[in-house]
């Protein structure tokens, strides 16, 4: 009973105590935290989930576009242990966090995604990284003019920059991304 493992450890039975710490930690109820789990068991049968496997079942939800540059960046955000895998732990805190909550929380999501640097600021060169891993994922080949993903992290940053320090804190990047119906779209499109 309790936590059952494989020969190489992978729980494949969820504790009592894990259950009722992934239901605090998230929206999900006993029912559905177990499905997640059963899924999660069956296509990663040791319990992990590399940046391979990570990136391609991200393009699964996104067909037809690149999801390679966004994958990437919000798989180092949500490998919380930066083991170089995410568990079920982990991959169950991403899910809740990439579907539920509200416009704040989401902002929240991204612009931590963003901040690679973990600083907890974002600077020209991390917002263009991810505009253009946007692009990627919504499809956009346009990177010329007012579409450089430089130029248009320059645009974006000098109007939201508050304090003038050429960076976004968390205040001002979720601010000024509720305030600018542009700026949403491209960092938020699925708001």
């Amino acid at each position: 009973m309790g936590n059952k493992s494989t020969k190489k450890g992978t729980p494949q039975q969820l504790t009592p105590q894990q259950i009722s710490m992934f239901t605090a930690s998230t929206n999900f109820n006993e029912k559905q935290i177990r499905d997640w789990h059963a899924e999660f068991i069956r296509d990663y049968p040791n319990g992990k989930l590399d940046k391979k496997q990570f990136i391609k079942m991200y393009s699964h939800l996104y067909p037809g576009k690149n999801a390679d540059a966004f994958s990437k960046l919000a798989f180092s955000m949500f490998d919380s242990n930066h083991d170089g895998t995410i568990d079920f732990y982990e991959f169950i805190l991403a899910i809740a966090a990439t579907s539920q909550g509200d416009l704040t929380d989401r902002l929240e999501i991204a612009f931590d995604i963003c901040d690679s640097s973990d600083d907890r600021q974002i600077d020209r060169k991390e917002l263009a990284v991810m505009i253009s891993a946007m692009y990627d994922l919504l499809g956009e080949t346009n990177r010329s003019g007012d579409y450089d993903p430089k130029k248009r992290a320059v645009e974006i940053i000098g109007k939201l920059d508050v304090n003038g320090d050429k960076k976004l804190n968390k205040y001002e990047f979720i601010a000024g991304c509720k305030n600018d119906p542009i700026i949403h779209r491209l960092l938020s499109p699925n708001n």
